[in-house]
């Protein structure tokens, strides 16, 4: 299978370290406060700095670029419909929650995005978390709810995209002789990620999903959720795979040397605000219910004061999400390094990445060019030592 890569876009603000995330575009130097242009002038705006980071991603040969959603970002369809005038060939993976809007209409937008961009919008399902952000969106339904709620929404999608006449009666969703209408119908439906290591979130990615996603951690943690999804598709006797995705940061540089000391310059600008503000968000506090966030914390159960106490693996820290939110893990090294522990996690089954550094554009154009390159060789190298080790054997 071939292996893919995406590109995060910085949807909430972009620089090098903690205290300097929101420097680019019109955000505010002195906080996470957003400084809009006024009308009629003609300001740099920040979708503007998007639009160059999805091009570097485009021109440096990542596949795609996900375009994530939170309470304080621009609205990923919208940014979508920019970016897909501002780039050829790039892949436009827009986060969505079921929550948001009626899956029929969910088609119908969807459906004149890939007119378009010429076939090129992918969907990453957000079933959501729970908590005081889903509720914040108007959602009060519960965590196994919401992925029901997602597997309807799933099928009303592709059933009213088929271009025939199409009726649903469900828990969620109702619709009477409904679907979409030529042309609209002929588009294709988006291809899906899924997210989520629970046993529900595993049920819907194995009957709709086309890729299934999570965030990283060491290797043979990472397997452990590779073997439940192919253990919920067996389950289900679903009769294929899906590709395995991961989202993870990437510090990649000349030296293994450089890359530590430049991650160490970073850890040392976080602050108890910035520490504990991005972790209630996205690594297990709170009252969040995603069990993927609840992995993410226990791969530090909450100590993280000391640098080398997040180091969780060969050239792996756990600890980005103190400095940027998100996922915990960044895999930090040398350029050879870093695309020999890609190459790592390809074995176990991983073929699709969503990968980052701050900043982005400037990281866009160093990993495409100085990284990805060497994961097929590194790929060849470890196919190669194994064959050795079977004949000497």
């Amino acid at each position: 299978m071939a292996v893919e890569f995406l590109w995060r876009l910085p949807m909430h603000g972009d620089g090098r370290r903690a205290h300097d995330l929101h420097t680019r575009g019109e955000w505010n130097r002195q906080g996470a406060s957003r400084v809009a242009p006024k009308h009629g002038d003609d300001d740099f705006g920040y979708i503007d700095y998007l639009s160059q980071v999805a091009r570097a991603a485009d021109l440096a040969g990542f596949h795609g670029a996900l375009i994530p959603i939170f309470r304080f970002t621009e609205e990923p369809w919208v940014v979508a419909a920019a970016l897909a005038r501002e780039t050829r060939n790039l892949r436009l993976l827009i986060a969505l929650q079921p929550c948001f809007l009626h899956p029929v209409y969910a088609a119908q937008m969807a459906a004149s995005l890939q007119r378009i961009s010429r076939g090129r919008v992918e969907w990453n399902v957000v079933t959501g978390g729970g908590g005081a952000d889903q509720r914040a969106y108007g959602d009060f339904i519960d965590h196994d709810s919401r992925y029901a709620r997602t597997e309807e929404f799933l099928r009303v999608v592709k059933g009213a995209s088929t271009g025939e006449p199409f009726s649903f009666d469900g828990r969620f969703y109702r619709v009477e002789e409904g679907g979409l209408l030529p042309p609209l119908a002929s588009q294709p439906v988006p291809r899906i990620y899924l997210a989520g290591a629970s046993e529900a979130a595993l049920a819907v990615a194995a009957k709709h999903g086309d890729v299934h996603l999570s965030w990283g951690e060491p290797l043979h943690k990472q397997k452990e959720i590779i073997d439940s999804a192919r253990r919920a598709l067996d389950a289900q006797g679903a009769g294929r795979d899906l590709r395995y995705g991961m989202r993870i940061d990437i510090l990649a540089r000349e030296t293994e040397e450089q890359a530590w000391a430049e991650l160490r310059q970073m850890f040392a600008t976080v602050s108890d605000t910035t520490r504990f503000g991005h972790a209630r968000k996205t690594s297990g506090f709170g009252d969040s219910e995603s069990v993927g966030g609840k992995r993410q914390f226990a791969l530090h159960q909450g100590n993280t004061l000391h640098f080398d106490e997040l180091i969780v693996g060969p050239n792996l820290w756990a600890g980005m999400s103190q400095i940027r939110g998100g996922p915990g893990c960044v895999i930090v090294g040398s350029h050879e390094q870093v695309a020999q522990r890609l190459a790592e996690y390809v074995e176990i089954g991983v073929s699709t990445f969503i990968l980052a550094s701050n900043p982005h554009l400037e990281e866009a154009y160093r990993v495409g060019e100085e990284v990805l390159p060497l994961v097929e060789g590194a790929r060849d190298a470890r196919r190669t030592a194994a064959a050795l080790r079977v004949a000497q054997a």
